[in-house]
């Protein structure tokens, strides 16, 4: 099926992607860490227009695990600051191209300064409506199930309330769907503790190409690898 014949109805509504191999990408290349780190971040803004253009109205990008803290402090340093010049240095340029941003995850652990670089973002982005842009940063799926558990528990909710309509609800994605397609780049094939609850009926599909390279031609790929699938969500 060419990539220019996908009907409108077998396209992902939300597409997320766990961005891998920005370090294995660097030591291809002779290069330190956090150089793949940075190559994988300035990465980001053309894959948000690639996706635009395909017509693909939510995208969620995981830039940081609440794992990832237990990475070299050098690194993760490094990292953070690579993820704050990119925020103040794209977000007006991502506004002009409708694109709306939302933080998925944790803001404690946090600069103040870096929160309050994500804060303005959201806001300065909010009434944007050509995609919706989340960056799942210092995001931890489990951490997140528990911080819902909690916020349920501390509005008093009796256990006949409980319900996955009420748990959705108290999600940090709460008000946007479940993504219909998970992309894993650099050849790994697992989730990683990302989006666990919302990724069940998912489909999975993952590329030996390093994030740092992701380009078109594999954003095509994965587009059409799902439209040829057949989505039963339990059924037959």
């Amino acid at each position: 099926m060419p990539q220019d014949q996908i009907q409108a109805s077998n396209r992902p509504n939300h597409v997320a992607v766990i961005m891998d191999g920005n370090g294995r990408w660097a030591q291809q290349r002779g290069l330190p860490r956090l150089a793949g780190h940075r190559a994988g971040t300035e990465n980001v803004r053309r894959t948000i227009e690639i996706f635009s253009d395909e017509n693909i109205p939510y995208l969620t990008l995981y830039a940081f695990s609440t794992e990832n803290w237990g990475r070299p402090q050098p690194e993760v340093n490094g990292l953070l600051q690579i993820l704050a010049e990119m925020i103040d240095k794209e977000t007006e340029n991502l506004c002009r191209k409708g694109v709306r941003l939302l933080h998925l995850g944790r803001m404690e652990g946090l600069s103040t300064e870096l929160q309050q670089s994500v804060r303005r973002a959201v806001e300065r982005t909010r009434e944007n409506t050509k995609i919706n842009v989340c960056v799942a940063f210092n995001y931890g799926g489990r951490a997140e199930i528990l911080d819902a558990v909690r916020a349920i528990l501390e509005e008093g909710a009796s256990p006949s309330d409980v319900n996955e309509d009420l748990f959705s609800r108290h999600l940090y994605t709460s008000g946007l769907p479940d993504p219909d397609l998970i992309i894993r780049t650099g050849g790994e094939m697992r989730l990683s503790n990302f989006l666990i609850w919302q990724a069940a009926y998912a489909e999975y599909y993952s590329t030996p190409v390093y994030w740092p390279a992701f380009g078109l031609e594999d954003v095509q790929q994965a587009l059409l690898a799902y439209a040829q699938r057949q989505r039963r969500f339990g059924g037959l």
